[in-house]
């Protein structure tokens, strides 16, 4: 067996194939998905009269399809709705989130499709960011910066990855999209231990054939969670696969170790 074939594969890129068997998302004993509807298994439903429902069924989330495949722990630290104000402000409090026996090695955080598609929220830049998470910046980029700040201060040492929303078919939310993912990268340079997941670039467009296989109403149907699932997991172990120094100490997140 020729094992560098594995880590090396002449001009891969991300998604060019879904990883089989266990990944080494696996390296992480215990994850966290930060998100809204997307990231919570949310199924949609439409009675008789017209009107429809949103359900969040977590089972069904992308995060746990990945917990279950590669037999880690995952926290839904997610809602349908959720964006990122609301979370620093109110949601993850309640939730008791901020609880260090909640603790995670690693962090994915998919937000931004009800803040800046929907409610066009200010986007924001890095110059939002200040030393004290509370001083930050009324901007999507304050808020989502906050959400960081705070779980580095609960496991300073553990790994973050953030999502970029893949392009559809409205010219205008997509513009909207490849600013968002521009902020990700930006982020993810300011922080230490952060990676972007750049479902905007690498991801198929979730068009009109792309929904009708995988979506129900305005949400993912469960083949669209399992899709997604296939897809956040392969781009994680690509990650892992092409910066080994920069996990090779994974097992210590969380210990005294170094």
């Amino acid at each position: 067996m020729d094992w560098k074939k594995y880590f090396s594969l002449e001009n891969e890129q991300p998604l060019d194939r879904f990883v089989e068997g266990i990944s080494n998302t696996a390296i992480f004993r215990k994850i966290a998905f930060v998100g809204d509807s997307l990231s919570s298994g949310e199924f949609e439903s439409c009675d008789e009269n017209g009107n429809h429902g949103w359900h969040d069924y977590f089972e069904y989330s992308w995060g746990q399809y990945i917990a279950r495949k590669n037999g880690l722990t995952a926290y839904n630290f997610s809602k349908g709705g959720m964006r990122a104000d609301t979370y620093i402000k109110s949601f993850a409090e309640g939730k008791d989130f901020w609880n260090k026996e909640l603790a995670c090695q690693a962090y994915v955080i998919a937000l931004g499709v009800n803040d800046i598609l929907n409610a066009r929220q200010e986007l924001g830049s890095i110059a939002d960011i200040k030393e004290n998470w509370q001083d930050n910046a009324e901007t999507f980029a304050g808020y989502f910066a906050a959400i960081v700040q705070r779980y580095k201060e609960i496991q300073p040492r553990a790994k973050f990855f953030f999502v970029t929303m893949p392009k559809g078919i409205d010219e205008g939310r997509n513009a909207l999209a490849a600013q968002h993912a521009k902020l990700l990268y930006d982020l993810a340079d300011y922080f230490e231990n952060a990676y972007v997941i750049d479902l905007n670039k690498y991801a198929p467009v979730y068009d009109e054939e792309f929904r009708r296989r995988y979506f129900l109403y305005g949400h993912m149907n469960a083949s669209g969670y399992i899709f997604t699932a296939n897809m956040i997991d392969s781009y994680i172990d690509y990650i892992v696969r092409h910066n080994p120094e920069d996990f090779s100490r994974v097992g210590f997140i969380g210990t005294d170790l170094k």
